[in-house]
């Protein structure tokens, strides 16, 4: 995903399409490969990005004196973060695709994973890798930066997208130089930034001067865990009743899963990454065994990742409140 010609085979690659009404059952194979890619729903985190990055992107498309507004969608692990920023990049993809004259060959987004221990010149490769621009080891940090800027703007770049900015960390002497060099490309590149990485305002990101700086351009775009209740509504119930509407098993009964939303919300810690597991490994099961559909029993024997299963079956209990029975 993160060259130019994977990002576009992503974003020109047909979704999965869920079962119609009436349509005779999909060979096995063919629907154990449906459940393993699933449908990405549309969250509330999709919906709040796509409409900013779309204001964000007009606000700031005659903006020349000074670095363009950016978002920050921030949260735990396993919330969605990556999922949000991918379908978003997608979106603005494929429209900058339908609306192209024949012949153009401009690249609307990029898409970058800041490396672990970020130094200057290890992420000023990483933008030079997504569109293959020639790197050699005799490059210094300011040639490099300057082959960035120049092929991003020839380009056309509109729309940049970085992932794991929870790894850079200015408090370190290299973290604060690639800090520096990310503001830098800010200003030299006429593009929307969008970071994306876990508990951002928790982290060093957002400490210092250098924080201080990110933190007074960069809109906040919480992608928390769902909670059972917001208001009139139930958020995580709308979610589990979406993709209970996705799947392809011949003996499920629609509306099993929504009856258990607080077991799942449990089972899950809200989180929309830990649900979609949980739900595409049963499914793959419910097919393998031949039942074809979803139970509490078939759900309850799944492994799933470690922090949902130590919010659910912690293996060291947890102590009692002082007064409580």
């Amino acid at each position: 995903m993160t060259t130019f010609d994977a990002f576009a085979r992503f974003a020109h690659a047909t979704p999965p399409t869920p079962p119609k009404p009436g349509q005779a059952p999909r060979p096995v194979e063919e629907r154990l490969a449906y459940h393993s890619q699933f449908v990405t729903v549309r969250t509330p985190a999709i919906e709040t990005l796509a409409r900013q990055v779309r204001t964000l992107m007009i606000l700031g498309r005659h903006q020349h004196v000074t670095a363009r507004p950016s978002l920050i969608v921030t949260g735990p692990a396993t919330t969605g973060k990556t999922t949000a920023l991918l379908q978003v990049g997608r979106t603005c993809h494929l429209a900058h695709t339908r609306r192209a004259a024949p012949g153009d060959d401009s690249v609307p987004v990029a898409y970058v994973l800041v490396p672990p221990g970020a130094t200057a010149k290890t992420l000023a490769g990483e933008f030079a890798r997504y569109l293959g621009i020639p790197v050699t080891s005799r490059m210094t940090t300011a040639q490099i930066t300057g082959a960035v800027c120049h092929t991003y703007t020839a380009a056309g770049i509109k729309l940049v997208l970085i992932d794991e900015i929870h790894r850079l960390n200015p408090r370190t002497s290299t973290g604060a130089e690639a800090a520096d060099w990310l503001k830098d490309l800010t200003e030299r590149v006429s593009a929307t930034f969008v970071y994306a990485g876990i508990d951002v305002t928790a982290s060093a990101v957002f400490t210092g001067v250098r924080g201080a700086q990110l933190a007074g351009r960069a809109s906040l775009i919480d992608c928390g865990a769902l909670p059972a209740r917001a208001g009139d509504r139930e958020p995580f119930r709308e979610l589990i009743t979406a993709l209970e509407a996705a799947l392809d098993l011949t003996a499920h009964r629609p509306g099993s899963l929504p009856r258990l939303a607080p077991y799942l919300h449990e089972r899950t810690a809200g989180r929309i990454g830990s649900l979609s597991r949980l739900i595409r490994q049963a499914a793959i099961e419910a097919i393998l065994d031949s039942s074809e559909r979803i139970t509490k029993g078939l759900l309850d024997g799944i492994a799933l990742d470690h922090l949902a299963e130590e919010h659910y079956r912690p293996r060291t209990p947890r102590r009692a409140r002082p007064g409580s029975r």
